[in-house]
């Protein structure tokens, strides 16, 4: 499994500080992705578990989240990301193209982002996306958590 960059995002799951790792090789291709510079696998560098666990100890007491945009279609080898991640203490997640993911998966994920990019219908922040922001263990959208709340003054 290759990764293209890391980063710490804030943004992306709710109420929550994540390392982000955006990994190579969707086969989805969604036109308008923010990600397409991930489509090639060998695009990016090898995730190893050395590299892994060095991120999480260097951000230790930082981070609440780990957060995968893609790698799915590397479930061995995800899972064993997320394993690792949960023993650390972390939340984890994962932002997929796809409407659903394995139950092997699932079981590993405090949250799922599921449904393909589609410019008409716009991202998390839209109300009328396709896209979907679950809470694995209530199954609870919180795609209310993305829009924008107009505040009385």
């Amino acid at each position: 499994m290759h990764y293209y960059q890391t980063d710490i995002v804030f943004q992306e799951v709710p109420g929550e500080i994540s390392l982000c790792f955006f990994i190579c090789g969707c086969t989805l291709r969604c036109p308008g992705c923010h990600s397409w510079h991930t489509w090639r696998e060998e695009a990016g560098m090898p995730l190893t578990e050395a590299l892994f666990l060095a991120q999480l100890d260097r951000y230790q007491g930082s981070l609440s989240c780990v957060l995968f945009m893609g790698g799915e279609w590397h479930e061995t080898a995800l899972c064993h990301y997320l394993d690792l991640a949960i023993e650390k203490g972390l939340k984890t997640c994962l932002y997929t193209g796809r409407e659903s993911v394995s139950n092997n998966l699932l079981s590993r994920l405090t949250y799922l982002k599921t449904g393909p990019w589609r410019q008409d219908l716009g991202g998390l922040d839209q109300p009328n996306t396709n896209q979907r922001f679950i809470e694995v263990t209530s199954g609870q959208c919180l795609n209310d958590h993305f829009q924008r709340k107009d505040i009385a003054v």
